[in-house]
C-alpha cells in the first residue's frame, strides 16, 4: 500500500512477556516525585535521549503538537522560579480551596520551590495549539491528549535513565511562554525539574490504589 511501511514486530514468548510486563512495572512503580535535588549535572546526550523517547508517543493524526524546552542556564533558571513562586503564592494564600489545601498538606508542599533553581535542568513542555508550514496554518488535533501521553512516556524515560523529577504547574502559565520568547501558538502545558535526588532525600509515605481499586473487567 502506497505510503506504509511493514511493521516491525518481533514477537515474544509468553514467558519473555510476562517477565517483561513484571520487571517494567516494578521499574515504574519506584517512581516517585522528588523535590530535593542534587545540582549534579545531567549529560546533554542523556537528556537529549529522553526527549527522543517522549516524542515517540502517539497523537492526533501524527501531528506531534509538543515542545520540549531544556533550561540549564542558572540566570533564567531563577528568573522562572521568582515567577513561579509568584503565581504559587497567590494560588496558596488566595486561589486554592480548603479542600484543596488539606489535599495537597501530606504531601509537604507550599509556595517556595527551590528546586527550580537546584536542579541541573528544566524541560517546560508546550503544546502547540496549531502548527505552521511556511504562511499555512496546519490545526493540531487531540492536543491536549496527546501532550499528556507525551508526558508520560518523558516520565517513564527520565525514570528509567536513572534520574528523578517532578511535575510542576504553577497556574497560570504564562509567564513561562513570555520568558523563554515562546510562539504564540505554544502553551505551557507543564514544568519539569529533572536531576538526580540529593542524597538522603525523603518523599512522602504515601500508597497506589490497588489494581482492583482502578480496573474493572466487562
Amino acid at each position: 500500500m502506497q505510503g506504509f511501511i511493514p511493521y516491525d514486530f518481533n514477537p515474544l514468548p509468553l514467558d519473555e512477556q510476562l517477565q517483561r510486563a513484571k520487571e517494567f512495572y516494578e521499574l515504574c512503580n519506584r517512581r516517585r516525585s522528588v523535590r530535593e535535588f542534587s545540582d549534579k549535572a545531567v549529560p546533554k546526550e542523556i537528556l537529549e535521549l529522553i526527549i527522543r523517547t517522549a516524542g515517540t508517543a502517539p497523537s492526533g493524526a501524527n501531528k506531534q503538537p509538543w515542545r520540549f524546552v531544556v533550561v540549564t542556564d542558572p540566570k533564567l533558571k531563577h528568573e522562572i522560579r521568582l515567577a513561579a513562586e509568584k503565581e504559587e503564592q497567590e494560588s496558596y494564600e488566595h486561589r486554592m480551596s480548603d479542600e484543596w489545601l488539606e489535599d495537597l498538606e501530606p504531601l509537604g508542599t507550599d509556595w517556595h520551590k527551590e528546586f527550580i533553581d537546584i536542579a541541573p535542568a528544566l524541560i517546560i513542555v508546550f503544546a502547540l495549539s496549531y502548527g505552521k508550514e511556511g504562511e499555512k496554518v496546519r490545526k493540531n488535533y487531540y492536543v491536549k491528549e496527546s501532550v499528556g501521553i507525551a508526558v508520560g512516556f518523558l516520565l517513564a524515560a527520565i525514570h528509567n535513565a536513572g534520574l528523578v523529577s517532578l511535575t510542576h504547574t504553577p497556574s497560570p502559565m504564562e509567564f513561562l511562554g513570555k520568558l523563554l520568547s515562546r510562539p504564540e501558538n505554544e502553551k505551557a502545558f507543564v514544568l519539569i525539574p529533572i536531576g538526580y535526588p540529593k542524597e538522603g532525600v525523603m518523599v512522602p509515605d504515601i500508597r497506589r490504589k490497588e489494581l482492583e481499586e482502578i480496573v474493572e473487567w466487562k
